[in-house]
């Protein structure tokens, strides 16, 4: 049980550590492409890879089984990462980067109401509070502040509620005993089907010729190949073991790496409310991590006796 925790554990880390610094790539790439050709082009790459690594064709042993794979590819892959590009047309970076990380409070209320197989702790709100208060300080650390935009942050909201929703749909998806890189690959086929009709609503361009600049191919291929293939495999790998609402805790993590990954590689200075931030942030995830000690565990199992 410990070793696959500790498995679960590291594959989300893994997971986080590459999500945080995938806005370096598509803030590059968006200077050749559109947010949507990015998004496709992404994932037909992530499918290619994981069809060539895994050929083998996935059998389902249920219908109802093909009806939560579209749903996981429609909200996943085509409904969360387009609600949050048409987002940030309509409201500030920073705002959806707060309201994203409101991701763990929304799985965890699914994962209890859809679910039941994980409690809801107090140490778990508590947590949440003090990381949101980091994630805040963090993404208004500059000058800019925060400031209502209706429509762009409902649709961050609604983003951060679909995620939530596919976090649940893989940890359904978990308990089929089929192999994960299989699942991951279906997930993928039925997101970029899915995506397909929204092509012609955006504009995109069959232009293969601008994956001649080596630094365009490079960054679509850490996309495809890290963000994509990699990370969706590792994220549900974690769900599969932790379960939706311990997995999703990481989350909190994203814009602490976010801020660390501009310091390196884009040289941007960290302020102290940025500092200050990441601590508490980093505290927030510790404290919804943290398990009950044996004395409350025992109480609580003598009261349910009792009862």
């Amino acid at each position: 049980m410990e070793k696959k925790n500790t498995v679960g554990h590291t594959a989300a880390l893994i997971t986080i550590l590459i999500w945080g610094t995938t806005f370096i790539s598509t803030k590059i790439l968006l200077n050749d492409f559109t947010p949507i050709e990015i998004l496709f082009y992404r994932f037909v790459i992530g499918f290619v890879v994981l069809l060539m690594i895994y050929p083998h064709r996935l059998k389902v042993t249920n219908k109802k089984h093909e009806f939560i794979f579209a749903s996981a590819g429609l909200c996943g892959v085509t409904l969360y990462y387009l609600l949050e590009n048409i987002a940030l047309t309509f409201t500030m970076a920073s705002n959806v980067g707060v309201i994203s990380s409101v991701v763990p409070f929304f799985t965890a209320i699914l994962t209890y109401l859809f679910l039941k197989e994980e409690p809801l702790r107090i140490n778990f709100f508590i947590g949440f509070l003090v990381a949101i208060t980091g994630i805040y300080l963090i993404s208004f650390s500059g000058t800019s502040k925060f400031q209502l935009n209706p429509l762009g942050d409902l649709l961050a909201v609604i983003a951060t509620l679909v995620w939530a929703t596919y976090s649940v749909l893989t940890r359904k998806i978990s308990g089929y005993g089929y192999h994960t890189i299989q699942t991951t690959r279906r997930v993928f086929f039925y997101g970029i089907l899915f995506m397909m009709p929204t092509l012609f609503l955006f504009d995109f361009e069959w232009e293969l010729k601008r994956f001649t600049n080596p630094v365009s191919l490079f960054n679509i291929l850490f996309l495809g190949l890290g963000a994509s293939a990699l990370c969706f495999i590792t994220w549900n790998y974690a769900v599969k073991l932790l379960g939706t609402i311990k997995s999703s805790i990481y989350i909190y993590a994203v814009p602490v790496i976010t801020v660390l990954t501009s310091m390196i590689v884009l040289d941007e200075q960290i302020t102290y409310m940025s500092a200050f931030g990441i601590v508490l942030t980093l505290s927030g995830l510790f404290i919804s991590e943290k398990k009950p000690s044996l004395k409350k565990a025992e109480k609580n199992t003598s009261l349910t006796k009792f009862n």
